[in-house]
């Protein structure tokens, strides 16, 4: 197995208590777990892939501005990753491994190079961390999956503002999708 590791949307958005679109706690105590993912990913050398949401202001025509509240503006400090995850980050960001890839919709595939990136590397399985489970892990979920890849998904290691639709997405991966559903 040639393994990835993808974090995604792990921002101050997303995670922080006053984030624009926080999914709170639950964001927040999956923390220590993606950090912990990260280091045994850049020991193992493995790809590792920030791949980050990415709005602009008065991004009318952008299809969430719909259904959500402005976040993950570019320039702000909502687009940027979240505690720990942040340092580590830090620490690691120039290596030849670690890539930081915006991406405008759900899925970190679409409109993205993350499939040829992956290809390139002879990458067969993703692991998935961040969030939000029961949307942008839930469609990257399913274009790996359409993609061929094996899919990881630690339970630990995403979250939801959710709790329903975080439980429903981990059976839907697991089910629906062959996934791994680790601890």
């Amino acid at each position: 197995m040639n393994n990835a590791l993808l974090v995604i949307d792990y921002s101050y958005d997303f995670a922080a208590p006053d984030g624009k679109l926080t999914a709170g706690e639950a964001a927040q105590a999956i923390e220590a777990a993606i950090v912990d993912r990260i280091r045994e990913a850049h020991e193992a050398r493995q790809p590792i892939f920030f791949m980050m949401d990415l709005h602009f202001e008065q991004d009318d025509l952008h299809p969430e501005s719909k259904l959500f509240p402005p976040h993950n503006i570019e320039g702000t400090e909502g687009r940027a990753l979240y505690g720990k995850v942040h340092d580590v980050y830090g620490e690691i960001k120039d290596e030849q491994n670690v890539f930081f890839i915006d991406k405008r919709r759900y899925s970190a595939f679409a409109g993205t190079p993350l499939n040829q990136l992956l290809q390139e590397r002879k990458v067969d399985t993703v692991t998935l961390t961040g969030l939000v489970t029961d949307i942008c892990i839930m469609h990257t979920a399913v274009d790996a999956y359409n993609n061929g890849y094996g899919i990881v998904v630690p339970a630990s290691c995403v979250a939801s503002f959710n709790p329903a639709g975080h439980e429903s997405a981990l059976d839907h991966f697991k089910n629906a999708l062959g996934a791994t559903i680790e601890p």
